[in-house]
């Protein structure tokens, strides 16, 4: 809760400060210095005070310029909108060297004499056999590990100079 809120604080009131406290979250109508008819929320009888709030993460706090009730405006009879401004920074996710796959290049296999060479380290890899064995993850793996040895694996970076199609 920020210094310039209003005062009094009933039972919910203090409800939303603790729940605030807890989520480490900020009350964001509190956080700027405006008039009272610029801090009032609900309006009836002559009394005013402040019932909505925005919350938002304590360290979200810096992108927030502006929090404000528009006057003019009036959602219900009593109730006033409450209106925030704030600027969101988009950050591109950098890859880190552990996210980088390196792929097989099962590209090569287009020429004959790849495939051919493959067929035959497959062959001795499976010891010979013509049928493949039933255990799949097995099979999978001995493929794999053959396809990595005799085509290849590529860095993992994507050439920034290629163009697109």
């Amino acid at each position: 809760m920020g210094k310039l809120g209003v005062k009094e604080r009933n039972l919910e009131g203090q409800m939303v400060v603790d729940f605030a406290k807890r989520m480490d979250m900020t009350v964001v109508n509190t956080y700027f210095q405006k008039r009272e008819e610029h801090r009032v929320t609900y309006k009836s009888g002559g009394r005013g005070t402040q019932v909505d709030y925005i919350l938002c993460r304590r360290g979200s706090l810096k992108e927030i310029s502006d929090c404000k009730v528009v006057v003019g405006e009036s959602v219900a009879r009593q109730h006033r909108m409450v209106v925030c401004r704030m600027t969101l920074m988009v950050y591109k996710r950098k890859r880190s060297k552990i996210e980088i796959e390196k792929k097989t290049k099962w590209w090569k296999l287009k020429k004959e004499e790849r495939c051919e060479d493959f067929r035959q380290k497959l062959r001795q890899a499976l010891g010979g056999q013509v049928v493949l064995p039933d255990d799949w993850e097995t099979t999978e793996e001995v493929i794999r590990v053959t396809g990595r040895k005799v085509l290849g694996v590529s860095s993992g970076r994507r050439k920034e100079d290629k163009e697109t199609w």
